[in-house]
């Protein structure tokens, strides 16, 4: 079996190679080969298969995703992107990367199968951006996608193209829609949710974090152990049940900030959550009244996808796999 994935530069694309090398296979089929596709080198962890390779590109410009998809891989990861806050402030990038780039790997797949048949499974990491208000408590599967920024919107067209793709047999398409990932290891990226995970993993370390929202402030979380479990699942599952509706909400916690903050007390004492800096920024404030608190991903929890049940858990799991090594 041949994989591609885009972003494997990434956290969660890092993450999901490590895991793939470890399992050596996917769905009980060996791993031949990993193209691991970034705008940065991507590491190779040790144990990789023979036939692996890293590409520094940006597969959305023009040609790209052709040479990309010339290999014929059999699931293709697709995880590349530029972020919430990026978006938003860089209009023509985020269309280009994060709307174009994924209509050209589509495209591409659509054209080779044009040469012989060819119809790989194709795994899109969506967002919960594809929801915009007004929210009732809890967003069912079928409440109607209705994006409040450049982001959501990026995604919510790209989920409308995969299952038309899929629809029409083009691509075996999932779209995973990711809750916010935290604890996220590492610095700080361009994100608007980035805060969330800031003012635990930050503290965590003895390090001070802002905080620009309120304690009131809820919201849908998953670990990044939980965000690499999704992908597999999206990669092995039996789609026939899911139709034409391809992209489905995960599993998540939903915790206000002060819940948050709670289980880091709970987990690193006062001190820690002494850390924690409130400050304004209207421009991640905005951003966040756009979203929804709570998710009844049910459609998923039947296809398998599987998160944390609490915020203790999503703390532990991050001591386990960044803290204790």
């Amino acid at each position: 079996m041949k994989i591609l994935i885009t972003g494997a530069g990434g956290m969660i694309g890092r993450k999901l190679v490590e895991r793939l090398v470890a399992d050596k296979n996917l769905g009980g089929k060996p791993i031949t080969g990993l193209t691991l596709v970034d705008v940065v080198e991507s590491p190779v962890p040790t144990g990789a298969p023979k036939d692996t390779k890293p590409i520094v590109t940006d597969f959305s410009e023009k040609g790209v995703a052709e040479t990309l998809i010339a290999e014929r891989p059999d699931v293709i990861f697709h995880l590349a992107a530029i972020v919430s806050g990026d978006a938003e402030a860089n209009f023509e990038m985020g269309y280009k990367i994060n709307f174009n780039g994924s209509w050209a790997l589509l495209e591409a797949v659509r054209i080779e199968g044009q040469k012989s048949p060819y119809k790989p499974r194709f795994v899109f990491a969506s967002t919960l951006a594809v929801f915009g208000p007004p929210f009732p408590d809890s967003i069912p599967d079928d409440f109607a996608p209705t994006p409040s920024t450049s982001y959501g919107t990026q995604k919510a067209m790209t989920e409308l193209m995969l299952a038309d793709y899929s629809r029409k047999g083009f691509v075996d398409g999932v779209g995973v829609r990711l809750p916010t990932i935290c604890i996220r290891p590492g610095k700080p990226n361009k994100a608007a949710s980035s805060f969330f995970s800031g003012i635990l993993r930050e503290p965590l370390a003895g390090q001070e974090a802002p905080l620009p929202v309120g304690d009131e402030v809820r919201h849908w979380f998953a670990s990044p152990r939980a965000a690499v479990g999704f992908f597999l699942t999206a990669a092995t599952i039996d789609t026939s049940p899911l139709g034409t509706q391809r992209s489905m909400t995960m599993p998540g916690v939903s915790a206000t900030v002060g819940e948050q903050i709670a289980a880091l007390k709970k987990a690193a004492g006062d001190k820690a959550v002494a850390l924690i800096k409130r400050v304004d920024d209207p421009f991640v404030a905005k951003i966040v009244q756009g979203w929804a608190g709570r998710y009844d991903a049910k459609l998923a929890g039947k296809m398998g996808f599987k998160a944390e049940k609490n915020f203790d858990e999503i703390i532990k799991v991050y001591q386990e796999d960044e803290m204790n090594q």
